[in-house]
């Protein structure tokens, strides 16, 4: 029919029903040195043998499993020594109270995986008012990079996976996690470090990157259906 033109149809937007969260680095500042951990597990020529063979970062609980009893005791040990002094100085990320709040006024679930101990979960549970659940800790098996861990969550929530996003701050943990378990991903790099080409090959990309949490809301109004 003359005088008319084809209006432009925006293709539908994936529907969002629960958002995953990594906890160290991400709901709480980062301040576990995990490069010095690593040294002091593994010893200095160890580390940077790893580091150079392992673009995306070490996995070192998966990497000490194959250690003996005794050895495995010993690098746990020293493991939880850093965790126990992150404790110490557990502060919550700017921007995570609100996004938790924004995420409740849409109904929509929150969950919570770390590879860190369920200690230190309870401990910021309880320090900070706020609740996420399901939360596992790395007491839950496989931890991340495995998908089970968000694939177990998205089964109690019985929601698809291709509904729930993973957020975290790691290529090799979290992102990998949640591109395994086919659910949508955001990357938290606050200071630019995964911008680095020595990341450019890594074997899984995020959806999403954002500098700050208080960068998530637009993203997920701009991209997401979240109606209840």
């Amino acid at each position: 029919m003359a005088g008319l033109t084809a209006a432009a149809v925006s293709p539908p937007k994936a529907r969002l029903r629960g958002v995953v969260f990594d906890m160290d680095g991400t709901l709480t500042v980062p301040v576990i040195d995990f490069q010095a951990m690593y040294r002091a597990v593994l010893g200095e020529d160890e580390y940077f043998a790893l580091k150079s063979n392992s673009p995306s970062g070490i996995d070192i609980l998966n990497h000490i499993e194959s250690w003996s009893p005794d050895k495995q005791q010993k690098a746990h040990e020293i493991i939880a020594h850093f965790e126990r002094q992150g404790l110490d100085r557990l502060q919550i990320m700017p921007g995570a109270l609100e996004l938790c709040g924004f995420l409740d006024s849409r109904n929509i679930r929150r969950g919570l995986i770390t590879r860190n101990v369920k200690a230190a979960v309870d401990l910021f549970h309880l320090r900070f008012g706020i609740t996420f659940a399901p939360a596992l800790s790395r007491e839950f098996r496989p931890y991340k990079p495995d998908p089970a861990p968000l694939l177990h969550i998205c089964s109690i929530w019985e929601v698809l996976p291709n509904e729930v996003m993973m957020i975290g701050d790691s290529l090799k943990d979290d992102v990998a996690c949640g591109k395994q378990a086919g659910a949508f991903t955001c990357l938290l790099d606050e200071k630019g470090r995964y911008d680095s080409p020595e990341y450019a090959n890594a074997k899984f990309k995020a959806d999403y990157k954002v500098s700050s949490l208080a960068d998530v809301y637009s993203l997920l109004e701009q991209n997401f259906d979240l109606r209840p």
